[in-house]
Order: C-alpha cells, then structure tokens, then sequence
C-alpha cells in the first residue's frame, strides 16, 4: 500500500515495497532528491538481504551523467547493481549528490557495505537489473518520492 504524502507532510519511512506481477516496485523517499535516491538504492539492496545487518566496511564510488533524472536514477541503481554482480558487495550506506550542468545531470555517489556472507547476510531476492518501468520523480509537499521497478 502506498502511503499518502500531503503538504508539509514528512517523508513516511526512508522506502518501501509495492507489489507487482513478477518483479519488486522500489519507492525511496527523502526531504531531498538526493536523499530520495539515496534510500532508493537501500530499498534495492533491501530486496536482496536484510541491510541493518550489512557494516559499511567498505565503500565504492559511483560517477556517472545524465540526460535527465529518470537516466541519473536509473544509473545509480544499475551502477550498484554491477558492484553486487561483479565483486558481491552488499550495501548499506549510500550518499548521492546531483548536479546539472550545462543541461547534464552529474552525479556523484558513494555506497558503503560489504561482501556478501551467507552466513551473516540474510538471502533475500536476488535483483538481476534496474528499469525504466513505473518509474517517477515527483516532489509532494515536503518530500521528494523516486519509484521504479526492479527486475527479479
């Protein structure tokens, strides 16, 4: 369910999961875009382990452009993703800044965590990629709102 934003409302919860046929929908919540993208991408790992059990141990930086910020969201998730495909880091922390200039989103990430251990991490789903399905970027009241689908 998701829940109503009003004006001058707080943000609800840092994100949370919707329903949806064969995959998960994603919505990160935050008082700005950045803060909206950054628990985003904990929803997204939050679909994969349980992320209060993940230590941010280690840290990977994310740099990226964007012609618009559907582009920006959609390459900060799928640049994390490949960290979780290529080396199995799990993360837990994440910070974002955006910048557009000269008509480009810039996009500047970090994201702490650690190496999957299934002995300590809970298995979750794993998430095979991002997407463009669903997706939206809206302000509402007080609180930015960015949701998308994950494919699983």
């Amino acid at each position: 369910m998701t829940i109503p934003l009003g004006l001058n409302m707080p943000c609800p919860k840092e994100f949370e999961h919707l329903p949806h046929t064969a995959d998960v929908i994603v919505v990160g919540y935050g008082e700005t875009l950045e803060e909206a993208f950054a628990n985003a991408a904990k929803g997204v790992f939050a679909v994969i382990t349980d992320v209060k059990k993940v230590e941010p141990k280690e840290c990977r930086e994310v740099e990226d452009e964007a012609d618009d910020l559907e582009q920006a969201l959609y390459k900060w998730i799928d640049d994390l993703l490949l960290y979780f495909d290529s080396e199995g880091l799990v993360f837990s922390k994440f910070e974002v800044k955006l910048e557009k200039k000269e008509g480009k989103y810039l996009i500047k990430g970090r994201a702490c965590g650690e190496l999957f251990d299934p002995e300590k991490h809970e298995y979750g789903t794993i998430v095979k990629a991002m997407t463009y399905a669903e997706m939206k970027i809206e302000k509402v009241g007080d609180c930015w709102r960015v949701q998308f689908v994950v494919d699983i």
